[in-house]
């Protein structure tokens, strides 16, 4: 191979290197957006209760069922700062994504979110909902 194919092989071969890497990296900018946000926060009964605490954890999971969830995502209280702007006094948040505002509709009724309530609504003392929608 002379010195021009050798130089134009190793160019083609880094490009190809280079574009399949490329392709491997996620595109975050391409991520889907759901602008509909359902948070809520739940005060336990006994929120010294890892029990209570891991019971409600596993019914909110169940709500993933519900086919306008598009994200759910469920937490507990962060061990961030303490500071003034923070509140740390609830047990277990819900944080979920819809598609549009028909389907945090049908999310409400649904049966799967029913029998949660039913099943969960003994575990917690205070319930409080923020519903967005992204500008």
């Amino acid at each position: 191979m002379n010195k021009s194919n050798r130089r134009a092989f190793i160019g083609t071969a880094a490009a190809l290197a280079a574009g399949t890497a490329a392709s491997a990296i996620p595109l975050t900018n391409m991520e889907k957006r759901y602008p509909i946000v359902h948070h809520v926060f739940f005060w336990l009964k006994n929120p010294d209760s890892k029990e209570d605490r891991d019971k409600l954890i596993a019914g909110v999971k169940t709500l993933s069922k519900i086919e306008t969830v598009r994200e759910l995502r469920v937490g507990v209280v962060a061990s961030t700062e303490k500071r003034d702007v923070v509140d740390n006094s609830w047990g277990v948040s819900e944080l979920i994504f819809f598609s549009d505002l028909a389907g945090q509709a049908t999310y409400q009724t649904h049966p799967v979110h029913l029998e949660f309530v039913k099943n969960c609504a003994h575990l917690w003392e205070k319930v409080i909902v923020y519903d967005a929608v992204e500008v």
